[in-house]
């Protein structure tokens, strides 16, 4: 058998391994069923294994074909990564760091970063999307993404974490909710109110640590709503919806009908980390991170 590994194998079998369709994907890559069916079946041979279970009725990637599943996935990515990284080098460009981050990260965190990264490297060109915690580390595990600013307590094995703010709570209200800065003693004067919480599913941890300021008062608060996304809960509070419970941080940037307080003498705060994959090696992250730690 003569047979060698080549690129195009491995573009076959990434497309087969997304659809488990060999007509859907033979299509995709505009090569007939047969000829898909052949490719494969040459991956096979050489790695000796096989990489997906046949039937009549389904096909289903084998523990082999989840396992190269991920590495085609990596390589292909870190390929398009050479790809921009080559492009920036002919335009005269640096690099390109795509951050993700949460929109608390954007009042300082993110500012500070980007001002030192013009300074110490102006050829490095930023990529800035705000997204949920759980969307950023997808990303990062997927190298579609370099760097992260999430409030999670752990991460992934294989990322690396580093704590940059730490922030107090304050509660959302409606601009004429009759409590103000004075008036304001405790959570426990709106255990009435309908309240809106950032997303359990994208924080769990940082779900319940918000709940604890409310129970440490002695009410578990209704939670009619839940978003991702602060604009989305500032929005709601100012409709009369609901009341919510964020970071302070959270206050700036924002031009709408709702008031903030901070609340004091609680004893939760809510931190902010850097997060990136270890093996990222992007030489824009590296300089990143060194501003950063």
């Amino acid at each position: 058998m003569g047979y060698q590994i080549e690129l195009r194998h491995l573009k076959y079998f990434q497309v087969l391994a997304q659809e488990l369709k060999f007509r859907v994907a033979a299509e995709k890559l505009f090569i007939s069923q047969p000829g898909l069916t052949r490719q494969i079946q040459q991956m096979e041979e050489i790695f000796n294994v096989t990489l997906f279970d046949r039937t009549k009725r389904k096909v289903e990637l084998t523990a082999a074909g989840l396992y190269l599943k991920g590495e085609v996935d990596f390589m292909f990515n870190h390929l398009e990564t050479v790809k921009r990284q080559l492009e920036n080098i002919g335009q005269g460009k640096e690099a390109e760091l795509r951050i993700g981050f949460l929109g608390s990260a954007a009042q300082k965190v993110l500012p500070e970063l980007l001002l030192k990264l013009n300074a110490s490297y102006p050829g490095i060109q930023t990529t800035l999307e705000e997204m949920s915690n759980k969307l950023q580390v997808e990303l990062l595990e997927k190298d579609k993404l370099d760097l992260g600013f999430v409030r999670l307590p752990r991460v992934p094995d294989g990322m690396s974490k580093h704590l940059v703010f730490t922030d107090s709570f304050s509660v959302v209200l409606p601009k004429n909710y009759p409590l103000d800065k004075e008036s304001f003693k405790n959570v426990r004067q709106l255990s009435n109110e309908p309240f809106i919480f950032f997303s359990s599913d994208d924080s769990p941890f940082y779900y319940e640590l918000i709940m604890s300021i409310c129970e440490d008062q002695g009410f578990r608060p209704k939670v009619f709503h839940k978003s991702v996304h602060a604009l989305t809960i500032f929005k709601l509070v100012e409709e009369g919806l609901g009341v919510a419970i964020v970071p302070s941080s959270l206050k700036y940037g924002y031009d709408l009908e709702v008031k903030f307080i901070e609340i004091e003498n609680i004893g939760q705060r809510t931190e902010l980390f850097a997060i990136w994959k270890d093996t990222n090696r992007n030489p824009a992250l590296k300089n990143a991170v060194d501003l950063l730690v």
